[in-house]
């Protein structure tokens, strides 16, 4: 995408099109089709430039409420946040007046900064500098943003109040990169701006390895209904008292290292067993998720927990247990059988076996619903059994 793709599409005759084309989905099946009709009135290069906006604003709706009416390049799109986890994270910026986007792509995080802030975008691609001034911009928030075209590896550092940095995770073939030190450009940057502006938040992979984790900074791991997405470097005044924290979307709720816990010992299932967060798993909390609940692991190497109490938590999500016994597959045949049950939900944590072909050998014949989870017990192969 060039910045004349991006003002070609802010005009009235493209305006014209989009509008007519919204309510189309584009398929492989339709794709050729509407291309050859909107060739009769508009250039080739035209006419793509029109099919990709209302095919990536379609892909887009899950992750911004206005995407309707913004612009895209496939790349950024996919780099970009879902709006809730950008917003989440520029309320940490309320405090100051002006903050710098560096890697500000398309805008999508640019967009929840202006809501507390003056924003300056940076990048050094010219035409996502567009597509970041067209996006705030529908967000009616244009004068609270300005944009540089510059490489941040050989821009000087500039006078700000805080930095949000969205680094490269992915190499150019699309294989995620998750050790800092591969991020690009290097997070080794911040060396260059601390002195200056020493109030930073860093996106990061969530699979980032935590002997990389930097002792000066806070670890925010971030899931989104139940997914784990981010995970956010802070520094300065942005970061926190803990060394990690866990934020579980849309919700809100925070769980963090300084939270009491107590080590405690593994044992069988009790009434209820408790799947935790994968925010919750990720951010090393497990222990503390326990002593809130009053529950146990079941395996000293596996995130489940269980307990007699039956507490409604936003950390976790609560099962009833109504069996569990070692894993043998003619015992577990031969009990869900018994219990008429016809089809079953499999999660596994710490087991090799195939879901799939599990299930298949399950042969299930019955009216009755059942979810298994495929783990450990102590070490041993185990099935547990809820509704």
């Amino acid at each position: 995408m060039t910045p004349d793709d991006v003002a070609y599409l802010l005009t009235d005759p493209a305006q014209t099109h989009l509008a007519a084309l919204a309510d189309t989905p584009i398929t492989d099946h339709n794709h050729l089709q509407l291309a050859s009709q909107l060739r009769r009135t508009v250039p080739a290069a035209h006419a793509h430039l029109l099919l990709e906006t209302v095919l990536l604003r379609q892909k887009a709706t899950k992750k911004f409420g206005r995407a309707a009416q913004m612009y895209f390049d496939r790349a950024g799109l996919e780099m970009s946040s879902a709006a809730p986890l950008s917003n989440h994270r520029a309320q940490r910026y309320a405090p100051f007046t002006h903050v710098t986007d560096l890697c500000c792509g398309l805008g999508g995080d640019a967009i929840g900064l202006t809501a507390w802030a003056h924003v300056t975008g940076v990048d050094v691609d010219p035409g996502r500098i567009a597509l970041a001034n067209a996006n705030v911009r529908v967000y009616q928030r244009g004068q609270q943003f300005d944009t540089i075209t510059a490489d941040i590896t050989t821009l000087a550092p500039i006078a700000t109040d805080a930095i949000f940095f969205d680094p490269a995770r992915r190499t150019a073939q699309g294989k995620r990169i998750y050790t800092l030190h591969r991020y690009s450009p290097p997070i080794t940057l911040l060396d260059q701006w601390k002195p200056i502006t020493p109030h930073w938040g860093i996106k990061i992979s969530p699979g980032v390895d935590y002997g990389e984790l930097p002792a000066d900074a806070t670890v925010e791991f971030i899931s989104y209904n139940g997914e784990l997405r981010e995970a956010v470097l802070w520094y300065g005044d942005l970061r926190d008292t803990a060394a990690r924290t866990a934020t579980l979307l849309p919700s809100g709720a925070t769980l963090d290292s300084n939270a009491p816990h107590t080590l405690r010992q593994p044992a069988p299932p009790a009434a209820y067993l408790y799947e935790p967060d994968a925010a919750i798993i990720r951010a090393h909390l497990v222990q503390h998720l326990a002593t809130q609940l009053d529950a146990h692991q079941i395996d000293p190497t596996i995130a489940y927990l269980s307990s007699d109490s039956a507490i409604d938590t936003l950390f976790a999500t609560r099962h009833t247990l109504l069996a569990h016994f070692p894993f043998q597959l003619k015992r577990l045949r031969s009990y869900l059988r018994e219990q008429n049950v016809g089809t079953v939900t499999i999660k596994k944590r710490g087991s090799p076996l195939d879901v799939n072909q599990l299930n298949k050998q399950l042969r299930l014949k019955g009216d009755q619903h059942r979810t298994l989870f495929l783990t450990r017990i102590l070490g041993e192969p185990a099935v547990l059994v809820a509704p």
